[in-house]
């Protein structure tokens, strides 16, 4: 297997999220309703459409420069505070990935560490809080400790995956603190959050679509499909 992912004609990644965020819209609308507005899932569908609908336009980019479009886009595009926290996560992952032609173990994790690091910068919110940090900060960390055991890149991608889903699945339990939620008190106790949700599923799909690319099982044509 290929220790390293080739990202120059790789926006086909960019497109993977932007199917799986249309394809999951209902699903985090009906988990934001529970103690939000409901429109979580329309928010993220808009933007990831908007930035989906901006690289069919121009030639395959690479990761870096999708990534780029795409925080742009949902910044833009996405309004509440969801908007700047993720357009920032991927600000700062594209500016890291930026330059590099091939993404291995430590510079995929060095991209994590710096869009964390954004989205720190402008929000409040630690583990425990009942927010997207509650699926990132875990999902981080587990591709870290796989990493630290020198396993292969797709290995500590499957770590990441695991530890988004235990970090999504940990709010369910928790009082949110942060956001409008925050007004609910012990009445948010016992759904998820609707962050940590898309914030899982955009983990999941980057997972997926590294490993695929790892294992060389993507067709010549993968990186020219069309946009869903």
């Amino acid at each position: 297997m290929s220790a390293a992912f080739d990202m120059r004609e790789a926006g086909w990644v960019v497109q993977d999220l932007v199917a799986t965020i249309n394809e999951h819209r209902d699903y985090l609308s009906e988990v934001d309703g529970a103690i939000g507005d409901g429109d979580h899932g329309i928010n993220m569908s808009k933007g990831f459409s908007l930035c989906g609908e901006r690289l069919r336009q121009s030639p395959p980019p690479s990761l870096a420069a999708a990534l780029d479009t795409l925080s742009l886009t949902l910044m833009e595009g996405i309004g509440g505070s969801m908007g700047p926290l993720y357009g920032s996560f991927f600000l700062a992952m594209s500016t890291t990935l930026q330059g590099h032609p091939m993404l291995d173990r430590q510079l995929f994790l060095k991209a994590l560490d710096e869009g964390i690091a954004a989205v720190e910068a402008i929000g409040e919110a630690k583990v425990g809080d009942k927010t997207l940090m509650d699926t990132l900060i875990p999902a981080r960390d587990a591709f870290r400790l796989a990493l630290g055991r020198d396993l292969p890149f797709s290995a500590c991608l499957q770590a990441m995956q695991e530890g988004a889903a235990a970090g999504r699945d940990s709010t369910r339990a928790l009082q949110a603190r942060i956001g409008r939620a925050s007004r609910l008190g012990e009445r948010s106790i016992g759904v998820l959050d609707a962050g940590a949700c898309s914030c899982a599923l955009i983990l999941d799909s980057l997972a997926k679509s590294l490993q695929a690319g790892l294992s060389h099982s993507l067709s010549p044509a993968r990186t020219h499909h069309a946009f869903p």
